[in-house]
């Protein structure tokens, strides 16, 4: 055994690949994979070194997240993916072979997303446009463009050109952890680039969004377009209010990322192509706009079908 084997714990491998992928990360990336570590990974192998950890071990440790700790399959395989980083990590760094280690992640069931019908939407744009304010302003205006949360709230005037009627996302906001040896983990608000390259993005605005959003400007582009401050709204805060007008119209389930689905799903229904779409959502590619965005319901399916029939010679 060298002594770099014996002198470092997978603990201390994983603090390593923390403190070389700092300067790397983005600061949300980088507080989600401090959670996962500290939560999850250190407290379950310890003091053990990387040749010690065995299959049946990893087999335990993905038991044990899904069935003792209840988290869901999703969150499961990227702790697990995140293992195998820092187990290759600690690989290069002993410069030996470490155990072959198979890891065997749980199969994720792809659930349907919640996609507003129609009557319900009318429902909740009604129910917004009744004594409309900024907060209703901020939802309608996710329905309507796509826009995530954290888009939403970072969304500032100077982002929205009345000249080409459009809207530019270049921020996001979100609530990350931060850890401090010692001390219980604290979160803060923290506002930054989106998610990706990809997610920088201009929006072309409809008629009557570009109307609301002229009847909202108080003439000052620095201030943040719901709380006309130059302070942020929290996006917990959007989604309580969400939560609090949805349960007003006896809509159930809905969140913020209903409301992208929905608008995603219209938009195919009246006949946008996805290329398109995919732009105006901030995809990287395609096949995630038709994979999680687009559900096509059955009226369109019989339309669809319908079309195919007309084509076919008999």
């Amino acid at each position: 055994m060298t002594k770099e084997k014996e002198a470092h714990t997978f603990t201390d491998y994983c603090e390593s690949w923390l403190t070389v992928k700092s300067s790397r990360l983005k600061a949300s990336s980088f507080a989600k994979y401090r959670a996962e570590i500290e939560n999850h990974i250190k407290p379950y192998f310890k003091n053990k070194h990387p040749c010690e950890i065995t299959a049946e071990e990893i087999d335990a440790f993905t038991r044990m997240l899904l069935y003792e700790k209840g988290l869901s399959t999703k969150t499961v395989r990227a702790v697990l993916t995140l293992f195998r980083s820092v187990f290759a990590y600690a690989e290069k760094r002993t410069g030996q072979k470490l155990p072959r280690l198979e890891v065997v992640y749980p199969k994720e069931y792809k659930r349907t997303a919640r996609v507003l019908d129609e009557k319900e939407e009318e429902t909740l744009v009604k129910f917004l446009a009744r004594e409309i304010n900024p907060d209703k302003f901020g939802i309608y205006l996710s329905l309507r463009t796509g826009m995530r949360i954290g888009e939403v709230c970072a969304l500032r005037w100077r982002d929205i050109s009345f000249a080409s009627n459009t809207i530019s996302i270049c921020n996001t906001v979100q609530r990350i952890k931060s850890f401090e040896e010692g001390l219980p983990a604290k979160t803060q608000i923290s506002i930054g680039s989106p998610k990706s390259e990809s997610s920088f993005r201009k929006i072309p605005l409809m008629p009557d969004i570009a109307q609301l959003c002229m009847r909202f400007y108080k003439g000052r582009p620095e201030t943040f377009v719901l709380t006309g401050t130059e302070q942020c709204m929290e996006p917990r805060k959007l989604q309580r209010r969400l939560k609090k007008y949805t349960d007003a119209c006896k809509l159930k389930e809905v969140h913020f990322h209903t409301l992208r689905h929905t608008f995603a799903t219209r938009c195919i229904e009246v006949g946008f192509d996805v290329k398109t779409l995919s732009e105006i959502l901030g995809h990287s590619n395609v096949s995630i706009t038709l994979n999680q965005y687009v559900h096509p319901n059955m009226d369109l399916k019989r339309e669809n079908m319908s079309r195919l029939k007309e084509g076919i010679q008999l």
